[in-house]
């Protein structure tokens, strides 16, 4: 029977991406399949340290030798996702000097560079650190940009003839028998031209091999053909400050714990985490008091984070996998490996594969495996190339500087753009058109929202994932109208509008938990922006020539004339009254 693709990827994360792009690079067929963005589970919600194995070298010296390995190649190969920020893993006067000696003979055996540092030593390296501080380890830990790199990947499968599916959600697995062949997939509006179906419909795809790469959300897959896959779902939180505190990954010198680690990441600091198993990672709460923790604690190490300001929160959950009968009951203590399950082999159904688990600093090495493990049930003799061919914008970091000033780039906006678009500078940045700053807080130019929209259609969250635009400081307040603006004349009003308005909604769900100080004040700005000023919430305030002022506060209910219900209402109206949107 003649089925429509050779290989069939379910999920548009960072191991999703990577699976597709290995295969592709061997020359297979390979469709992948995404509910929502690429990102849009783990991958989009992480913290985006570049582990060095640190952090398991005392607990999971696999995992912690994986790591350092791993650090290595993507250093390589995409370089203009990584910062080398380096890292240090300090010591408290309170914590163990037996766990700090057992942390560096555990880097050291896993072959991670680890040298220390005095109390004096690491402040000179981040000044800001606690003065009591005693000592610290420094190690190659960097930042990562998780938007970025995996949309490099999913950009060089399809330059090897991939087709990446977003907006696709997975219904149903097709089973036959003891035969598993594809999926069944419903098409959501996915703006943009990565609409490849109608919104509403669905389709089925049918494929000699299915791999499940799915993460929190394998078991769920795996239920739809009656296969049991253990995944154990762990929520963590993580609070963004409104600029960098530190330039290098903040790590605390103690055994297993919450909010225990800063990152700096681009313009900002991202501070993480916590673990706690939850059972849907669809629906889960988020508590203040998770927030309120990342302050309090890591302000042990950084003092100055008590009084800095937090501009939002996100949550994100962990694939956590262990094989079944091994009983852990504390998230903290699960392996952080990742596992292969050949579905064949252990459930006695073919045709499919699940990689659960690991993390996202492996997720080339989960995707070698398991391509390895394609390539084998199909008869396809091929080699990885991954490790040693870099992802598109990072070809050749060299001739960046070479091209600095070709373009000018010597100011901080335009050093901004080349990190962001790496070797791809001069084929974006070449332009005879007038290239105005979109978003000043992360210094984004026309010419890399144009180029990002060509990849993305009228999806502006897709947009932001690729340039950061929308994400520093105020949030979107200033610059998604401006991007909105990007759109037209190529998209119709409905369809700006639309965009503008879902972008909106997605910078505001993070805020709701920072909403205090300076960052208050910034949330009332953007309200008055784009509530009253651009009338955003169709307010009829003042069609009758005189303002009412009290709409400001209650709503469009406030009007002289408004008599419409609160089902009326819009989505930005009801999350301004903390109503039930998110």
């Amino acid at each position: 029977m003649a089925r429509d693709t050779e290989v069939l990827v379910l999920g548009g994360g960072s191991t999703g991406c990577g699976i597709a792009r290995d295969l592709a690079m061997r020359g297979l067929e390979v469709t992948l399949v995404e509910r929502g963005n690429l990102t849009e589970g783990t991958t989009g919600r992480m913290h985006g340290l570049l582990h060095s194995g640190g952090r398991y070298a005392v607990s999971d010296r696999a995992s912690a030798r994986e790591c350092i390995e791993e650090n290595r190649v993507l250093r390589e190969i995409a370089g203009h996702c990584v910062e080398e920020t380096g890292g240090l893993f300090v010591k408290r006067p309170e914590d163990s000097d037996d766990y700090f000696r057992k942390k560096l003979e555990g880097c050291r055996d896993c072959d991670i560079p680890a040298r220390v540092l005095s109390g004096r030593e690491a402040r000179e390296v981040e000044p800001y650190l606690a003065k009591d501080v005693e000592r610290a380890i420094e190690v190659p830990d960097g930042a990562v940009d998780p938007f970025r790199l995996c949309v490099a990947n999913a950009v060089d499968a399809e330059r090897h003839g991939a087709r990446i599916e977003t907006h696709a959600e997975v219904i149903d697995l097709l089973r036959e028998g003891d035969d598993v062949y594809g999926v069944e997939v419903r098409h959501d509006s996915g703006p943009g031209k990565r609409t490849h179906r109608a919104p509403g419909t669905t389709e089925e795809i049918t494929a000699d091999y299915v791999v499940n790469a799915t993460g929190a959300w394998a078991g769920q897959i795996g239920a739809m053909a009656d296969l049991e896959i253990e995944v154990r779902p762990s929520k963590g939180v993580m609070t963004i400050m409104n600029v960098r505190q530190v330039d290098t990954v903040v790590n605390r010198c103690r055994p297993k714990g919450d909010a225990d680690i800063v990152v700096p990441h681009e313009t900002t600091a991202i501070l993480g985490t916590t673990d706690e198993e939850v059972e849907d990672p669809d629906d889960y709460p988020e508590e203040q008091w998770e927030v309120d923790q990342m302050i309090d604690t890591l302000a042990e190490l950084v003092p100055i984070l008590e009084e800095a300001r937090t501009i939002r929160s996100f949550w994100g959950v962990r694939p956590l996998y262990e094989p079944p009968g091994t009983g852990t009951q504390d998230p903290t203590d699960i392996t952080r490996d990742f596992f292969l399950l050949d579905h064949d082999e252990r459930d006695g159904v073919a045709g499919i594969a699940s990689i659960v688990g690991g993390k996202f600093t492996t997720y080339r090495a989960m995707a070698e495996e398991i391509a390895d493990h394609v390539c084998a049930e199909l008869g396809v003799d091929a080699r990885c190339r991954t490790a040693d061919e870099a992802l598109p914008g990072s070809e050749n970091l060299a001739d960046l500087e070479n091209a600095m000033d070709d373009f000018g780039l010597r100011s901080p906006i335009a050093r901004r753009s080349k990190q962001r678009l790496g070797s791809r500078s001069r084929e974006v940045l070449e332009t005879d058109e007038p290239n105005p700053v979109i978003c000043a807080c992360e210094g984004v130019t026309r010419a890399e929202m144009q180029d990002a929209i060509e990849q993305s259609g009228s999806d502006l969250n897709a947009v932001r994932i690729r340039t950061r635009a929308s994400m520093g400081n105020c949030q979107g307040g200033f610059c998604t109208q401006e991007m909105a603006h990007e759109l037209h004349p190529e998209y119709d009003e409905p369809t700006v509008r639309d965009a503008l308005d879902e972008l909106y909604q997605e910078r505001w769900k993070g805020q709701r938990h920072a909403l205090w100080g300076e960052q208050l004040s910034q949330a009332m700005l953007s309200y008055a922006l784009h509530a009253t000023t651009l009338n955003r919430d169709s307010d009829p305030a003042g069609r009758d020539g005189d303002l009412e002022y009290g709409a400001f506060d209650a709503g469009p209910d406030a009007g002289p004339d408004a008599d419409a219900d609160a089902t009326d209402r819009t989505p930005l109206d009801r999350r301004a009254d903390g109503g039930e949107d998110r």
